[in-house]
Parts: structure tokens; C-alpha cells; sequence
């Protein structure tokens, strides 16, 4: 392989191993699972959203109780500008994040726009984040509605555990009773 293209190949591998530490965190978010949280960031790593300064330890913590006091949410991800200049490299992750909640026994949806501003190193050829910031964009709380659900009562359901249907790779065939 001409060095030219080997270069690239290394790149477009850190970029995918660097965009994969934001998709484990969103989802490690939405399925309150505070070990691949963790997972995502250096030990040393800091975090700044405002609201919370801290280190890792210290976030995921207070990430995951926040978290748990909500129905349901999820986090989702948009355009990545990814920097990479050696062993460490910069990111500016678009991200919008919906929030199912109960306040004073109504319904509530929170919907946060926002962008991770995030420096990554890579350690012993491991990418992880090293220091991540949360901008927010915009904001906004609406009145929530089950009304779907009340509609469509048979709908497949989310669970913030493992017995998500996500994680119940075996279930994912035609039942033997229904073959044709």
C-alpha cells in the first residue's frame, strides 16, 4: 500500500474509533448504563456542562441520577467535525436529546439541542475522551402525550435495562410458529 493511502486508512480509523466513543456515550445515556459511560473517558478526564464541573467519576454519577428521574430518553446524534493531529484530536458532536418526564403528575418532554466541544488523546492506541464540554443550543419543555401508546397499545416498548429488545439479540427471528 502506497504511504499516501496508508495515511488515510489511519485517519478514517481514528475518526470511526473517535465517532464511536459518542455513540456509546448517547447510548450508555439512554440505557442509564453508567459503566459504558465511564468507558468513554480517560481517567483523568474532565467534563464541563455548566451545571456540572468535574471529572469523569464524578460526572457519570450525577449523569446516570439525573438520568434515572426521567421515563425515558434519548440522545441523538448529528454532524461530527473531527480534528485529528496526532494522538489527540478535537471534536464539535451536534446532538439533540429528548426527555420523557412526570412534573407535578403531568406529563413533560424536555428537548436540549446542543454540541459537544470535546478533546480526545489516544493512550496506549486507545482513543478516548479526555476533557468534553455540553453547549446548549436551545431548549424547550412541551406538554408530553401517551397518546400513541393509547392508540397502538401493542407497540414494542423501550426499557432503559437490559431487557430492551436492543439487547435481546436471540429474539431477532421469525418465531417456528409463525414460519411459513
Amino acid at each position: 500500500m502506497n504511504p499516501q493511502l496508508q495515511s488515510k486508512l489511519e485517519e478514517l480509523v481514528d475518526r470511526q474509533e473517535i465517532a464511536e466513543l459518542s455513540y456509546k456515550y448517547a447510548r450508555a445515556q439512554d440505557r442509564l448504563d453508567g459503566a459504558l459511560q465511564r468507558s468513554v473517558f480517560h481517567d483523568d478526564a474532565w467534563t464541563d456542562y455548566g451545571y456540572f464541573k468535574g471529572d469523569a467519576d464524578g460526572f457519570v454519577a450525577f449523569a446516570q441520577d439525573v438520568l434515572r428521574r426521567n421515563e425515558v430518553t434519548q440522545h441523538l446524534l448529528g454532524q461530527m467535525d473531527i480534528q485529528i493531529n496526532g494522538a489527540t484530536a478535537y471534536g464539535e458532536i451536534y446532538n439533540h436529546a429528548f426527555h420523557r418526564m412526570t412534573r407535578e403528575g403531568a406529563l413533560v418532554d424536555l428537548i436540549v439541542a446542543g454540541r459537544y466541544i470535546d478533546r480526545y488523546e489516544k493512550r496506549d492506541g486507545v482513543w478516548k475522551i479526555a476533557y468534553r464540554s455540553e453547549i446548549v443550543d436551545w431548549a424547550r419543555y412541551e406538554p408530553g402525550s401517551n397518546e400513541f401508546f393509547e392508540r397502538v397499545p401493542t407497540a414494542l416498548r423501550t426499557s432503559r435495562d437490559a431487557v430492551d429488545p436492543s439487547d435481546r439479540r436471540s429474539d431477532r427471528k421469525r418465531p417456528s410458529s409463525e414460519a411459513q
